[in-house]
């Protein structure tokens, strides 16, 4: 068996984004604003930092995939503005690690929220996803 290095709860990761208008609520259909960066955007860019933490610490042929994700979005934040998003793993065991999850731009925070990810063998999903297929289209 595999030996599993643990993820370490307190590590976290912050990465960066400047607001462009494919970034806004209109972009992503989740409103008429062209110059908001839009809900579904930040969910996208934490769950994009959290799989940046996690999957560089693991071995070859795993991954982490996403399995709940609860973010409040509560202010917001013009086209051209920067956004810092920073995860922390608060959480871990072998396979299960919940992260925390905070973004903010220039003048404060303007969101947070929880994520569960879990670590799987990659060749192992794509079969169990293939053999889903099957059901859907027999040969």
């Amino acid at each position: 068996m595999l030996e599993m290095k643990k993820i370490e709860v307190g590590k976290e990761l912050v990465i960066q984004r400047r607001v462009t208008e494919e970034d806004t609520s209109l972009k992503y259909g989740s409103g008429k604003i062209e110059n908001l960066f839009a809900t579904p955007r930040l969910v996208a860019l934490m769950i994009e930092a959290s799989s940046m933490l996690i999957d560089k610490a693991l071995p070859e042929g795993f991954i982490s995939v996403g399995k709940h994700v609860e973010v409040d979005h509560f202010k917001p934040t013009m086209l051209g503005g920067m956004v810092s998003v920073t995860v922390t793993v608060v959480e871990a065991d072998e396979s299960r690690i919940v992260l925390s999850m905070e973004a903010y731009d220039e003048i404060g925070k303007i969101g947070e929220g929880t994520h569960v990810r879990f670590v799987v063998n990659q060749e192992k999903l794509q079969e169990k996803a293939s053999q889903r297929e099957a059901e859907i289209h027999p040969l």
